[in-house]
């Protein structure tokens, strides 16, 4: 069963249709769903005992086996909604949580997605579980005289969470060792990010050539592929990185795991923004990417819109040029409208890529790009005309 809170926030889904999706991603059966209003949250069971009788009347009513809430819920809110409702009781976080450990497929992905999980787990042993607080001592027991149940579990925790970010440390220089490599090469590096779903691996294959994992769901790429990409009009190539898809209350523990990842993003020399511009949804799913992208130090880096799925727009809503600009943090950003699924309008961004490309060469060797640019320019310019 699917739960909603309305505190009075302007990105509130008042249909539950995300925490749907996610549920079914995670391979789980929405039978019921429910939304409240509140001012605030109630300190013991979120929604308040009323509330709360009410749920878990629906609930028995549909054969509901777990109720999921589309907000974050404390460790204490948790334990006592379970004993109330005497059922499972989850949050949005753990679903991020579980889709991501399904999908990992990559050492590295498993690795982010075990600490984000770890970390989790770890404020949820606070008063859960009655059985955490019975004391261990004596000969012979592991943690010595008086210790409880709940410092031996949180000590392992904690063992394991250094184990895993020295694990993830290894791997995060392997990374700067690959970057630095190609910043020796003199690339041009561009990632794609966007909120999940929004199609940028789908793009990523239509214009690569190459043959990522893509699928109509959430969180379809969770690893980053990195691709080479030529462009003709600029005769020189770029390297493309898919990276993971990002969403509304992204769990702050994914977002510090999966920093060797994100960092993809903050390192570019520009970020292709992928948006689903058949979603009504889509402003505050560009404020969401935003949002994220700030939080990763990556805010600086240039971008470039990519309004993806136009052949699902409606005819009365599709744009009247399938380029223009798009006000983005109060900047004006190139956007372009594309549908990668049927290769309509991917030219135009090539042709935008070549320029930047030809426009870093430039900064860079001045004499090679002045070589180069005039050619390259003289064809842009027919291609537009």
């Amino acid at each position: 069963m699917l739960v909603g809170v309305d505190f009075g926030f302007p990105h509130f889904d008042s249909e539950l249709e995300e925490l749907g999706l996610l549920a079914q991603t995670a391979g789980l059966n929405p039978v019921a769903r429910l939304v409240c209003k509140r001012k605030v949250p109630d300190a013991a069971l979120f929604v308040g005992s009323g509330k709360a009788d009410e749920i878990r009347l629906v609930a028995q009513t549909h054969g509901a086996t777990e109720i999921l809430f589309d907000q974050a819920l404390s460790p204490a809110q948790q334990r006592n909604l379970e004993r109330h409702l005497q059922m499972p009781v989850n949050d949005r976080t753990l679903l991020i949580l579980e889709i991501f450990a399904q999908r990992a497929r990559s050492h590295e992905g498993k690795l982010q997605v075990e600490l984000a999980k770890l970390q989790y787990l770890s404020t949820r042993l606070v008063r859960r579980w009655s059985h955490l607080e019975r004391q261990r001592g004596g000969i012979g027991t592991r943690g010595g005289p008086g210790e409880t149940q709940i410092e031996l579990d949180k000590r392992m925790i904690n063992d394991a969470i250094k184990r895993t970010k020295d694990r993830l440390l290894k791997v995060k220089k392997q990374r700067a060792t690959q970057r630095r490599q190609r910043e020796r090469n003199d690339t041009f590096n561009v990632s794609l990010v966007g909120y999940t779903n929004a199609g940028k691996s789908t793009f990523f294959n239509a214009v690569v050539k190459a043959r990522a994992y893509a699928a109509d769901q959430l969180f379809a790429t969770l690893d980053t592929t990195t691709r080479q990409m030529y462009l003709e009009a600029a005769q020189r190539s770029l390297s493309l990185s898919d990276t993971v898809g990002f969403i509304r209350d992204l769990p702050h523990g994914l977002v510090n795991a999966f920093e060797a990842t994100l960092q993809e993003a903050v390192d570019a020399d520009l970020l292709l923004h992928v948006v689903d511009a058949s979603n009504p949804a889509h402003p505050e799913q560009i404020q969401q990417v935003q949002k994220v992208l700030r939080e990763i130090g990556a805010e600086n880096v240039p971008q470039v819109l990519v309004f993806n799925k136009l052949d699902a727009v409606e005819p009365d809503r599709r744009p009247p040029a399938l380029a223009d600009s798009y006000e983005l943090d109060g900047v004006q950003v190139p956007r372009f409208f594309v549908s990668a699924a049927k290769g309509q309008g991917l030219e135009a961004v090539r042709e935008h890529l070549a320029q930047a490309l030809l426009a870093r060469q430039a900064s860079l060797n001045p004499g090679d790009a002045l070589e180069i640019a005039p050619d390259a320019d003289d064809e842009l310019l027919g291609n537009a005309h």
